[in-house]
């Protein structure tokens, strides 16, 4: 394949900094701060009793900075770090990452649905698990919270729905799951959680903003409101935990809003789909795993079409260039299971654009506003504050 595609497109972003500034720093860290053997503080937290990592699923760092006025507490909170998101910058891969501390490559979550090649079968990684997937199988890998628990306190307060999810299970396992539905109930719950003063790693999980923002996009007033209603419930957090407690905000991606007239159904162009055999990933990282025969010749063909169709905006890479540029992590730490669930060409949004297979989704998903899974700064980049 890469002697059949040119060199990355010169204007590509570069990977995300794993093992320095990435999400997968952030868990890892914080159980580094806290004294648990076996971490490394990538960093820089400072040592604490009890570390509470709250994930805001779809708070960008773009995003924050252009409502600062209506997330006062944010705002002022200490800006530790940019981060860079897991690639694809979406939530399977990211929290996976932030659950594992390894890149995608390794913990094998690759996106939002991806190819399970041992059965010829896209399966989803996030609310639609496959139920022959084993998730511990699957992702094979401790994670920060079970290796965490053998030293100190740990538990995830999120949603009920959350409780034993293949997601959950397969990066977020360890520890003690205590189901809150309201942001209220969530406060109050992980407040009850801290108050027996015992050293502790919590994982508080916040995922009104992703949902808004992806019915709304992120510059409705919608999601305004819903950011407003995060910032409130955190204040509130933070005025009432214990003593010797640090706070970590981040996010998992940031978010691109995207125009009804650019969200298209690739699957009526003509020869986008030629020679292709499964699509998946997501609208902005769309994944093509073409047939076992394919030649060189289709490819470029195919690669020829999507290029006549989008030229500009969008980038066009290989599996093995992304791969050996260390999109999805050092590539030596991939593991040989993982590489034939990415796509062998990755189609990435580099304008607002999302792109949609309806031939294998739901039509309903064309009403979809804020997207996300490319390399723009806007769905890269999130935020590492501390707030206690």
């Amino acid at each position: 394949m890469q002697e059949v595609l040119p060199a990355l497109p010169a204007d590509l972003p570069g990977p995300p900094r794993y093992g320095s500034r990435s999400v997968a720093e952030v868990m890892s860290s914080a159980a580094a701060s806290l004294g648990v053997p076996g971490f490394r503080d990538a960093l820089g937290l400072p040592a604490a009793r009890r570390v509470v990592v709250v994930m805001v699923d779809g708070l960008g760092r773009a995003q924050l900075r252009a409502r600062a006025g209506h997330a006062p507490g944010l705002a002022g909170a200490q800006g530790l770090a940019t981060l860079d998101a897991a690639f694809p910058t979406t939530t399977a891969a990211s929290l996976a990452s932030l659950g594992t501390g390894a890149a995608p490559g390794a913990h094998g979550l690759v996106g939002y649905d991806v190819l399970d090649p041992d059965r010829d079968r896209v399966v989803n990684q996030l609310g639609g698990w496959d139920a022959a997937v084993d998730p511990r199988a699957w992702q094979p890998l401790p994670t920060v919270l079970e290796r965490a628990a053998e030293h100190v306190d740990v538990v995830t307060v999120s949603r009920q729905r959350f409780a034993g999810s293949g997601l959950t299970d397969a990066a977020l396992r360890g520890g003690r799951f205590v189901a809150a539905e309201g942001p209220a109930a969530r406060v109050s719950t992980a407040l009850d959680q801290l108050a027996a003063g015992r050293d502790a790693l919590m994982y508080f999980y916040w995922d009104e903003l992703d949902r808004t923002g992806h019915a709304r996009g992120w510059e409705s007033w919608e999601w305004t409101a819903q950011l407003e209603e995060l910032d409130a419930s955190l204040r509130r957090l933070v005025a009432r935990v214990p003593a010797g407690t640090t706070v970590l905000v981040t996010g998992d991606h940031g978010m691109v809003d995207v125009p009804r007239d650019a969200r298209v159904d690739f699957s009526e162009l003509p020869g986008l789909l030629d020679g292709v055999r499964h699509t998946a990933g997501e609208p902005r990282a769309v994944q093509l795993h073409l047939e076992p025969d394919a030649t060189a010749q289709d490819v470029r063909a195919l690669v020829a079409a999507w290029r006549e169709q989008f030229g500009s905006r969008v980038w066009i890479l290989s599996r093995e260039a992304a791969l050996d540029a260390g999109y999805f992590g050092p590539p030596a730490l991939v593991r040989d299971a993982v590489r034939g669930r990415i796509g062998d060409l990755l189609v990435l949004g580099r304008e607002p654009l999302a792109l949609f297979d309806l031939g294998r989704v739901r039509p309903s998903v064309l009403s979809m506003v804020g997207q996300h899974g490319s390399l723009t700064r806007a769905e890269r980049e999130v935020p590492l504050l501390r707030l206690a």
